[in-house]
């Protein structure tokens, strides 16, 4: 089967010919000549309509999806066409864009393993280079956004992942509806000025008419969210809370092991860091046993451990009037605890009492997992990569 009978049947374009194809042993080639069909009419670059040739330009090579090892380039003349409109203008092809020497199907090839691969290992594996993978991803990025219906949205989730040294960090906005999971923006640094740019995009109809956000309480999110989504229902995410929450009991934990070992005690609580903030019913048989003699002694750590138990109570409420009684006790207790880092927690709760309560009022039909699993897609991007040096391009490979 000649190759000329292939391109045909799965790139075939009407008033196009391919007329020959050779093999080009010296640098694994294959060459194939394009021709206008004879009466076709080229069509202007600029306004797309037909118009008469004018003359024909230099030959052009243009890059096709490699096969069988070899390079494939379709050779073509361009002609240039005399537009009653634009004037002189070179025609319009349609396996091409512009002044790009690769076809649109290749394009489209490099972006697709692209997704699968590091861009690095896309280049090498199709012969290519990186920079020739970044413009094949930035086309296809291109053509998505501006063929993008944002339509009505309805719930949204906001967070943000580190991407470079230090604090550096991307916000990103995902569409985490039951029907409809897709990333909508992605902006650079976690600040007001930055999150406003996602409603200059969505414009105030289209944020109006949100009606569930999941953030966490970053107090940014949480003003814009308040100012721009005036119907919605702001989902604190329960992830954070469990981990800010882990976070005050092991400050508690590696504050006591120092006043311990500061003053001759008995080192109970080295090596107990996982025993205390792991769930129950994930701890391995060694870690339980650990954690029944460590619950014998009269420690701040194990009072704050069981107070953090307590609370895992409040995700298990159906109704937001008996979720509400249950978080003002809680409350109560841990700030009658003496231990600051749990009382700081008690206060950051109180502080965020009606956000915590909304996952109740939203009958638990949102959460921050679907966020948070989206967020490690993102990292596993990221780390494929090895890291990004410009936001541009972190941006396009999200």
């Amino acid at each position: 089967m000649l190759i000329t009978r292939l391109l045909n049947a799965c790139h075939h374009f009407p008033g196009f010919v391919y007329a020959a194809a050779r093999l080009i042993g010296a640098t694994n080639t294959i060459e194939i000549d394009v021709r206008a069909r004879r009466g076709s009419k080229p069509h202007c670059s600029c306004c797309g309509r037909t118009a008469p040739g004018y003359d024909v330009l230099p030959m052009r090579r243009f890059e096709f999806i490699p096969v069988w090892g070899y390079s494939v380039q379709l050779l073509y003349c361009m002609r240039r066409v005399s537009c009653r409109a634009c004037g002189v203008k070179v025609e319009e092809v349609p396996w091409a864009i512009g002044k790009h020497t690769h076809t649109r199907a290749y394009m489209l090839h490099l972006a697709h393993w692209a997704r699968k691969l590091s861009w690095k290992e896309t280049a090498l594996s199709f012969g290519t280079t990186w920079d020739h993978v970044c413009r094949a991803v930035e086309y296809v990025v291109q053509w998505g956004l501006e063929h993008r219906d944002i339509g009505s949205v309805r719930a949204i989730g906001v967070d943000e992942i580190q991407w470079g040294r230090g604090h550096d960090y991307l916000t990103l906005v995902y569409q985490i509806e039951a029907d409809c999971v897709r990333l909508l923006w992605v902006g650079k640094e976690r600040t007001k000025e930055s999150f406003e740019q996602f409603f200059k995009l969505i414009g105030q109809e289209v944020a109006a008419k949100i009606e569930f956000v999941c953030s966490d309480m970053w107090q940014p999110y949480l003003d814009l969210i308040a100012k721009h989504c005036t119907q919605a229902l702001n989902i604190l995410d329960r992830f954070h809370v469990v981990a800010k929450l882990n976070l005050a009991l092991d400050e508690v934990r590696a504050s006591e092991a120092r006043r311990m070992a500061r003053e001759g005690f008995e080192p109970v609580l080295k090596k107990k860091r996982w025993c205390l903030l792991k769930r129950p019913e994930n701890l391995t048989d060694n870690q339980r046993m650990s954690l029944r003699e460590l619950l014998g002694y009269n420690l701040k750590s194990v009072r704050a451990y069981l107070l953090k138990e307590q609370f895992q109570q409040f995700w298990e409420y159906e109704s937001a009037a008996w979720a509400a009684k249950f978080l003002d006790a809680w409350c109560t207790r841990a700030m009658r605890s003496r231990i600051e880092p749990v009382k700081k927690f008690a206060r950051t709760v109180r502080k965020h009492r009606e956000l915590l309560l909304n996952y109740f009022r939203a009958r638990k039909q949102f959460s921050s997992g679907v966020v948070e699993g989206l967020n490690n897609k993102a990292k596993v991007t990221m780390r494929k990569a090895y890291g990004y040096r410009t936001f541009r391009i972190a941006e396009l490979s999200l």
